[in-house]
């Protein structure tokens, strides 16, 4: 485990760099072969698999380039203390997401981004084609609503399994390797190349398909700096990946909180709604600036203290 203390890997990151990168970025050759982009059939088992890129390549550094004593523990999969370390994280991880989502679209929807309907919802009954057909009605937007809601917070752990994949790329090998530069230097960092690693997507309209690709780039990295520090939190306090695998997973999920509230007519744009948005990210600022105000950031590190010969404890006579 690399400490503020200690010099980058250099050798270890850009390996790491190049072998999350490249595969990724080759998957993503039948979305442009194919001429149909994002549309083309099997684009979701190609994202899907995408995102298993940067744990490949943080197992394959810490095994081979830059061999470390004990690799599960170096990314975070086993931790000191085990899951009784962190699992009081695992609410604010699966939670926090949703709430966060809300938070965004009211603040969008106080600055007039967000076009909500609260309690009618519907925007997700035009999306989902209920109302009046002859004389029968369809399931109520309610219904649909709180069908929505439930697998957002349910179903949704499904989507830990490939956050995981990200995870154990960008927090559990890469924040770590990076915090010589100190953990603002390492979130920075690890957070603008998480967001240029989703080029070949961005490209075809991943996520920002209504503005410019350069603007797309800017706001996905701004993006994945600030939600990428959060992240960067739950991994280096509880010292395991699974909190932040968790927390994205859910983040993923959340997004669909903003077509459950939508408003009829005005269909869901990224680049000014949720999180995702500039709107969002005054969200995610104001709950970086709380850890800071909380002494919760920058995480406190605990020195691991040896003997005087490797597996020899120190004890203290006090």
């Amino acid at each position: 485990m690399s400490t503020e203390h200690e010099r980058v890997d250099v050798r270890g990151v850009v390996s790491f760099v190049a072998i999350a990168y490249l595969p990724a970025w080759l998957l993503t050759l039948p979305l442009w072969l194919t001429g149909e982009g994002l549309s083309w059939t099997y684009a979701p088992v190609v994202l899907f698999a995408m995102m298993f890129m940067p744990a490949v390549a943080a197992l394959v550094v810490g095994k081979w380039i830059s061999p470390q004593p004990k690799l599960l523990r170096s990314v975070g999969i086993t931790n000191p203390g085990g899951i009784k370390k962190w699992w009081p994280h695992v609410l604010i991880a699966w939670l926090g997401p949703p709430l966060a989502m809300l938070l965004a679209l009211l603040v969008g929807y106080l600055l007039g981004t967000y076009h909500a309907d609260w309690t009618g919802f519907s925007g997700l009954a035009e999306q989902s084609g209920t109302g009046v057909i002859g004389a029968e009605q369809q399931t109520s937007p309610g219904t649909l609503a709180l069908i929505q809601i439930a697998q957002i917070l349910g179903v949704g752990w499904l989507q830990v399994i490939p956050a995981l994949g990200e995870e154990l790329g960008w927090r559990g090998y890469l924040v770590q390797a990076l915090l010589p530069l100190g953990q603002p230097g390492a979130f920075l960092t690890s957070g603008v190349l998480w967001g240029l690693w989703h080029a070949p997507v961005l490209i075809l309209g991943f996520n920002y398909p209504t503005v410019p690709i350069v603007v797309s780039f800017i706001m996905m990295v701004c993006f994945c700096v600030l939600v990428g520090t959060l992240l960067g939190w739950l991994r280096l306090t509880t010292r395991s990946v699974w909190p932040a695998a968790i927390a994205h997973g859910f983040l993923n999920s959340a997004a669909g909180l903003a077509v459950v509230f939508s408003q009829a007519g005005h269909p869901v744009d990224n680049a000014s709604v949720g999180l995702l948005s500039w709107t969002g990210w005054i969200v995610l600022g104001l709950l970086i600036l709380v850890l800071l105000m909380l002494g919760k950031l920058p995480v406190h590190l605990p020195v691991e203290k040896t003997g005087i010969s490797r597996g020899v404890r120190r004890l203290s006579r006090r």
